[in-house]
């Protein structure tokens, strides 16, 4: 007996495999369990599973490709996975967070104020009136 692979909609064949390997092999599966529900399954299984993911599993819900999907309901389904997951979904604007090697920035005098210091050439940063960013233990 020939098993013949059942297209689930907007979904490609690297997802199907691991719909396949959680154990979900048709669009009617993925609709009583829920958008939710199978995108956990599939993290649960370790794989690594976009939100694109999600947002195609809703449109086979919904009977609608992907890009249908409302951005009302989108952000309702990223709370919900916010949620689960305890606060750990991906943070937006991540890319601009200092990480741990990053020094602080160092201003030095940039006025003409002849009442404020100078800044010589012996003070870190180098030249008068010059912003140096970078690490407080580098040499100029």
């Amino acid at each position: 007996m020939s098993v013949t692979a059942v297209k689930i909609r907007n979904v490609g064949p690297k997802s199907a495999a691991w719909l396949r390997q959680v154990g979900i092999r048709t669009e009617d599966e993925v609709k009583a369990i829920g958008s939710i529900e199978v995108f956990f399954k599939v993290k649960k299984a370790g794989f690594k599973a976009s939100l694109n993911l999600l947002y195609a599993l809703e449109g086979a819900v919904l009977g609608c490709h992907w890009t249908e999907v409302s951005t009302e309901r989108r952000s309702e389904l990223l709370l919900e996975v916010s949620a689960r997951e305890g606060g750990k979904a991906q943070k937006t604007f991540q890319w601009w967070r200092p990480g741990k090697d990053v020094g602080s920035v160092r201003t030095e005098n940039m006025g003409s104020d002849e009442s404020a210091p100078s800044g010589g050439d012996d003070e870190p940063g180098g030249l008068d009136g010059q912003l140096s960013f970078g690490r407080d233990d580098q040499e100029s």
